[in-house]
């Protein structure tokens, strides 16, 4: 299935409310943020961005918490803080909701980076851990009219993790042992939510660039 005929099935879920949340779930690596960034911008106006990275711990939390080393874990966000912003978000549709997101470069959580305006009838929200059945995460995936599953096979997601990695910063034996002791067993966490997702999907060779789409 092409990206034309995903935005019309994301539109189809406007119609149950106002504003209604599509969830995209996945392991690490799949990628979720490129389809529904994708998909937010083809609607336009009427859709926003709300990544679920956003509630990454701060780096001080999570020294705190002992869980420096498994960053990006399940216990490592806050969602209690994200669930609460998603029904603020469906609540709250006659002002601006600024939704935090994670920063790369720093390394950390920062605030404010998008914006969930008035328009915004569908809200896109994406993360790893969206349906997978734990506290706080079923309250997450109780409130999504829709969630879908983006996969891709592993060594995929091992390839385009580890260039995240060297990207960031680490070294080449550095990043290859981040992606096996960390990314790797999220991501078997993550597969087994897979079920719990109204649609199993995978973006590679798909294009997702303005105005184009693959045939089916």
């Amino acid at each position: 299935m092409g990206i034309l005929r995903l935005t019309a099935e994301a539109r189809k879920l406007t119609a149950s409310g106002p504003r209604v949340l599509l969830g995209i779930a996945g392991p690490p690596g799949a990628g979720k943020s490129t389809l529904a960034r994708a998909l937010v911008e083809r609607i336009g106006e009427q859709a926003a961005y709300l990544p679920l990275d956003g509630f990454h711990l701060a780096n001080a939390q999570l020294e705190r918490l002992g869980l420096t080393a498994r960053k990006g874990s399940e216990p490592s966000f806050d969602v209690r803080g994200y669930v609460a912003l998603l029904r603020r978000v469906l609540d709250d549709t006659a002002a601006d909701i600024y939704v935090p997101d994670y920063d790369r470069t720093l390394h950390e959580p920062v605030a404010a980076r998008h914006l969930v305006p008035p328009a915004a009838r569908l809200v896109v929200t994406e993360g790893n851990y969206l349906a997978c059945d734990l506290p706080g995460w079923r309250e997450a995936r109780e409130l999504m009219a829709g969630c879908w599953y983006v996969e891709a096979p592993v060594e995929v997601r091992q390839v385009r993790l580890v260039e995240r990695q060297l990207a960031g910063g680490r070294d080449p034996a550095g990043a290859r042992a981040w992606v096996a002791g960390n990314d790797a067993p999220n991501g078997e966490l993550v597969e087994t939510s897979r079920e719990r997702c109204d649609r199993i999907l995978s973006t590679i060779g798909m294009d997702m660039s303005f105005g184009m789409d693959t045939v089916n």
